[in-house]
Order: C-alpha cells, then structure tokens, then sequence
C-alpha cells in the first residue's frame, strides 16, 4: 500500500524560528489537505518532503507501489523521479508557448525520445485542458490556467506524489473549480498533498487531512469523521460589536464575523450556554479549523 509516513519531524532555521516541531503524519494515496494559516509551517514541511531542505530531526519514508521504502532525505534523487511539485510561486518563461515549455521540462525530467516526449506532452495538456491554447505562451494564461499548466509539468514522468501549494490562492471561483475538479481527477491512484489555508477547498475535495498550526500537528482524520465529532458543541449567537470581548472572555469563542451589522460568533462548548440567545449551530468544517487554530485577537 502506497504512503507517506513522517516520523518525528523538526526544522529551526538559523534565526531562531522553529518552523516544525515534532511532526508525525501518515499520508496515504488520495487527496489529503494541509490546513492551516499563513506562518503555519505548511510550505516547510512541503518544502523538505520535495525534497528541497532538509530537516533537522526526523524523517519521510514513502512507501512505493510496489512496497519499496525511500528514505526521503537519504535518497533524494528517487524521490525526485517519483515526485510532481506545484510551489506556491510558479516562475514561466515569458514569450514561451504551452507546448515548447512542457516539452523542455519533459526533457529536464528525463523523456528524451522525442516520439514519446511529444505524446506525453499532447496528452497532458488534453488532461489540463489546455490543448487548445498550447501556442499561447504561459506568461499570458489567466491564473487558473497557469495553475492547470502548473499540475502539467507536476505529471511529467508519472510521479506518485505530488505536491501543491497554496494552488487556488487568487483564482476566481470559475477557475477554482475547474482547477479542484483537475486535482480530483488525478488523485486516484496517487499521494496528493494539497496544501492551503482555504478550508472549503479540503471540505469539497479530501478524504484525510491535516491542521497545522505553529509547526505542531493540533488535528489529522476525515473531515466528515472530525465535523461529527463537533456536533452539539458549537453555539452560535449574534452580539453587538463592542460586546464581542466580554462574550470572548466569558466563553471558549472559536470564530466571528460581521453579519448584517451584527457579530455573529460561534462557540465551543460540551452543554448549552445559560445565555439563552445561543442556538445550535449547523457545524461546519470551518468551525473544526477554528477550534484548534486560535487566531491572534483583532
């Protein structure tokens, strides 16, 4: 059985900054999301299972198809031949077309019969759906599209893992969902580890997830499983703006927004509050994030 097993794992950088602490995680093949807000730890720990640092203690080990381990940070170059990754910030040459720059990077990955090459290449940007603007360069794609060439270059050599980071961030929703319906179009077979800090895109698309939070694991299971779990804890009332801090002082107040003038809060909490203004809320995926993510106070 094809996974990714992190044992223990732990990064600080020479400022000081601890960015992982002891983080252990089994992913398996499948979607598997990545949540958590910006400065989590996300994008390091993306960053050494590509292969792109190291860590210091710890260590990745995937598990292949075929039941080979790979020690991840020993055994880099496997790895990377069995790796697709999609940064946060993905660089195009500009004034190349989509099907010149594929074709380079399929070359750099290691396709070098050209007769191959070329059918790899037609067949990624028919499963992209790019084919139609394989001429246009890249540099002048919309965001989505650029993001679909982005998991293109990812699927070269038919990696068993890829990675993507932050990949909806900006998109409009139209190429949001066009780009959500790709990932899962593509993760049958293989580890996708899909890292973000929207928590609709893991509602919509992932069976197992993680939340990561201060480079700490504070959460990892099935969305549905963890949205159950909550239920009958979660209470919701609307309070006048200026109230907001001594409901966040008298209560464990997880998340609250501005709702027709109103603060509509939502908190965590084993039996009703005697405030009788609170009513059952209909918990969300978003409510489990905020449990164990406490943002900074406004």
């Amino acid at each position: 059985m094809m996974q990714l097993l992190i044992e223990n794992l732990s990064k600080t950088y020479p400022n000081g900054t601890q960015a992982l602490k002891n983080i252990n995680l089994t992913i398996p093949a499948g979607l598997f999301g990545l949540l958590g807000p910006n400065g989590a730890g996300k994008s390091t720990l993306m960053r050494t299972i590509a292969t792109l640092q190291n860590a210091d203690e710890g260590q990745i080990v995937l598990q292949t198809g075929n039941g080979t381990p790979i020690d991840v940070q020993k055994q880099k170059d496997e790895m990377r031949r069995r790796l697709g990754y999609l940064p946060q910030e993905f660089g195009v040459y500009p004034n190349i077309s989509a099907e010149a720059l594929l074709d380079h990077l399929a070359i750099l990955k290691g396709l070098t019969h050209k007769a191959q090459r070329k059918e790899v290449v037609q067949n990624l940007l028919q499963q992209t759906n790019l084919y139609e603007v394989r001429k246009r360069a890249v540099a002048g794609y919309s965001g989505g599209m650029k993001q679909r060439f982005g998991i293109a270059q990812a699927l070269l050599g038919n990696p068993e893992v890829v990675i993507v980071d932050e990949p909806t961030a900006g998109l409009d929703p139209a190429e949001r969902n066009r780009f959500l319906n790709l990932l899962s179009e593509i993760s049958e077979n293989i580890i996708i580890i899909f890292s973000t800090h929207i928590v609709e895109d893991v509602k919509e698309l992932c069976n197992n997830m993680a939340i990561i939070n201060q480079g700490e694991v504070v959460m990892q299971g099935n969305p549905a499983a963890a949205i159950e779990q909550l239920r009958g804890k979660i209470w919701q009332t609307k309070v006048a703006k200026t109230e907001l801090n001594h409901y966040r002082q008298t209560y464990h107040l997880i998340s609250h927004k501005l709702n027709a003038g109103k603060m509509e809060i939502h908190i965590l909490a084993d039996q009703q509050p005697a405030d009788s203004t609170f009513t059952p809320a209909d918990v969300q995926l978003e409510d489990v994030y905020f449990s164990k993510v406490q943002l900074p106070d406004e």
